[in-house]
């Protein structure tokens, strides 16, 4: 009795102290006492834990990433039902969500702390290059699905929302130092101080080398490879301005280099820097809880003759209040100007500046019953500024001046019907805005005046791609059996469905004083059907499992002829496996710790060149055996890989092979 009135006092007073996305402000770890499981703010302000948001997700806790003898996060999302992840090197994942995943996929929004870390040049996310450690996440939401109402941009696939320790409620320091085979080396520091009574902050600081895959592929030449480094930095400060009035302060770098996929699904080796810098000031006022944002995140990015130099600002306000008992509303306005410099063609920019008006509404109708409902209007213009190199068939800056005017929704309904069993129904629409390269930022000319040779462009005439999707889902619990399931069905469409360039397809013919120009364009539509079927528990003494399988059909219908879906890469219908599925199995006592994980992947196929290629169904077992010692220093060892010295799991003969590898690790955390 006592716990259920303070988890009701803890829900009530904390109702009003997050927003979607940017809820850095809250004691997770009060909230995951009381409730006795990771919860979530994210979807509706308030906490809740994942089976009751009004979106399909899943919270890995800190504990299950120490566990996971994980080294990274791709790693660690890939036992996520319904995430598929494409590794393609040793420093390099593509991740999506139920399909549809590619190199450099531009489908999933990753935030950490409410700041996009997909980089906007391309769109995708390059996990090596996130400046954060491991031992210092909370931890993560993975959201399936178009969440672009509740969660922002580019929300199409999916969410994976990062949240870190925060330093003014978590005491979070730890040192991490791993070895293994390939030359493998890590060592990552975090240290939190407080400064007084009203500052915490939070630093940290990693870095990494391994040895790239070795390379039996004739397709991937050794100018191609690059072994994979990386260093980063982070600091995170949270001061009390007053009573009810909060400053949080964020900043980060990283440095890295490694082999990489390019979205043709070609190799290329591959340097990159980011840094960035975010404030947030929240306030608890007569109005509700005010939270005013701003972040700026810079890349430089460089690919073998092309340099991308890309830099975003957003600033956001957003005010979540009550009105009665029942009903929270969350109301919002978000800026982002995002500006990069033309690449490999340099001297000119393209931008767009987007204004975003949100509102989110969910009412908690009874206890049984709750219902939410969000919209969000992006309103973007596109502009392009500077010079064309000579040859080029589009010359004027002003097929550039073009809005583009989206809305995305959703919708969900969650019906507790019985105290083990709930029902979830959600719609979503969410939109894929065309990324600054495909608007027109690559410009690639060939060495030779016009006419001869050909140009490879992007097209500002390039519609975003709309992406609806329905799901429902039944939860049961299990406690008879200390366990847990679920059963998902979907289904989703993508309407103009957008698609690479390709040298097989001419977008402008060449005249006397151009040349052939290649372009990126809309190529249709493309449907998916699927289900999923998850359980979990514990048993005995310190035993718990997990399971899932999830399965898709998709079914592309092109403008045009499935060639050019395969030319512009863009089968998924071919290059989607029907199948992933998981299956984890852990003990643990006070000093031991031991965990495996199974990962299991159907067929599918590839990309070499202008063909597909075939990969193979594979199978792949990772695991982690820890002792705590009596100083609280934690000694394990981890294994990915274990099944084979080396397998395919993205491209088929075409490229480098995913390897077997052991790590010994040290770790303290206090």
């Amino acid at each position: 009795m006592k716990k259920q009135i303070l988890l009701a006092g803890a829900a009530a007073g904390l109702a009003l102290a997050a927003s979607a996305a940017q809820a850095q402000s809250i004691d997770y770890g009060s909230l995951e006492q009381l409730f006795n499981e990771p919860v979530t703010t994210s979807a509706t302000g308030s906490p809740q834990r994942s089976t009751e948001v009004p979106v399909d997700m899943t919270i890995i806790s800190s504990s299950d990433i120490k566990r996971s003898g994980a080294t990274d996060l791709p790693t660690i999302l890939s036992r996520v039902a319904g995430v598929d992840v494409l590794n393609f090197a040793a420093g390099q994942s593509d991740v999506g969500i139920r399909g549809y995943n590619q190199a450099r996929s531009p489908r999933l929004l990753v935030l950490i702390n409410g700041r996009q870390v997909y980089l906007d040049h391309f769109g995708y996310t390059d996990w090596t290059a996130l400046p954060i450690s491991l031992s210092e996440i909370r931890q993560i939401e993975v959201v399936r699905g178009p969440n672009s109402a509740i969660f922002g941009f580019n929300a199409v696939s999916g969410v994976v929302n990062i949240i870190t320790f925060n330093p003014k409620f978590d005491d979070a320091n730890a040192i991490d130092l791993r070895t293994g085979t390939s030359e493998s080396n890590f060592v990552s520091v975090v240290k939190t101080m407080h400064l007084g009574e009203k500052v915490s902050v939070r630093i940290s600081a990693g870095g990494e080398h391994q040895n790239e895959w070795k390379d039996n592929s004739a397709a991937v030449t050794a100018a191609m490879i690059h072994n994979p480094t990386t260093l980063h930095a982070n600091l995170d400060a949270v001061a009390e301005l007053g009573a009810k009035t909060q400053l949080r302060v964020e900043g980060s770098y990283s440095n890295g280099q490694a082999s990489q996929v390019i979205s043709t699904f070609a190799y290329a080796a591959h340097r990159i820097k980011t840094n960035s810098l975010k404030a947030t000031v929240t306030s608890d006022t007569k109005l509700g809880l005010i939270q005013v944002q701003g972040y700026h995140n810079d890349l430089d990015a460089l690919t073998p003759g092309r340099r991308y130099l890309n830099g975003i600002t957003v600033v956001s306000v957003e005010d979540l209040f009550k009105i009665g008992a029942a009903h929270t509303v969350r109301v919002g306005l978000e800026y982002r100007d995002n500006q990069l410099d033309t690449a490999s063609y340099s001297g000119a920019k393209i931008s767009y500046k987007v204004l975003a008006p949100s509102l989110m509404w969910n009412w908690a109708v009874n206890p049984k019953l709750s219902l939410t409902a969000a919209a969000r209007l992006d309103n973007l213009s596109l502009e392009r500024t500077g010079p064309f190199p000579a040859g080029v068939p589009q010359t004027s800056n002003a097929l550039w001046d073009r809005d583009i005017k989206e809305t995305s929704v959703n919708l969900g309904a969650v019906f507790k019907a019985t105290d083990a069993d709930t029902l979830r129904a959600t719609y979503a629409r969410g939109v894929q805005a065309p990324t600054l390269l495909e608007l027109g930022g690559l410009i690639i000319p060939p060495a030779t005046p016009a006419p001869v040779g050909f140009l490879i462009e992007g097209n500002p005439f390039l519609d975003p791609a709309i992406v609806t999707n329905y799901q429902l889902t039944y939860d049961r619990d299990l406690p008879a059996l200390r366990a847990k399931a679920s059963l998902k069905v979907f289904m989703q469409k993508t309407e103009s469905v957008k698609g690479q360039f390709s040298t097989a397809i001419v977008s402008i013919p060449a005249t006397a004083t151009t040349w052939n120009a290649y372009q990126y364009a809309n190529t249709g539509d493309s449907e998916m059907k699927g289900a999923e079927l998850a359980a979990s528990g514990k048993f005995g003494t310190g035993f718990h499992w997990s399971a899932d399988t999830t399965y898709t059909k998709i079914e592309d219908k092109p403008a045009l002829t499935l060639a050019a879906l395969i030319l512009r890469k863009v089968d998924f219908e071919a290059t989607t496996p029907k199948y992933r599925s998981n299956l984890a199995l852990g003990w643990a006592n006070a000093q031991w710790a031991v965990d495996g994980y199974v990962h299991q992947v159907s067929k599918f196929s590839s990309y070499n060149g202008n063909l597909l290629e075939p990969v193979p169904a594979y199978t792949t077992l990772a695991g982690r055996v820890s002792y705590k010692l009596e100083n609280g220093i934690v000694m394990g060892v981890d294994g990915v890989n274990l099944l084979h010295a080396r397998e395919s799991q993205a491209k088929g003969p075409s490229g480098l092979q995913a390897e077997r590898r052991v790590q010994f690790t040290l770790s303290k955390t206090w």
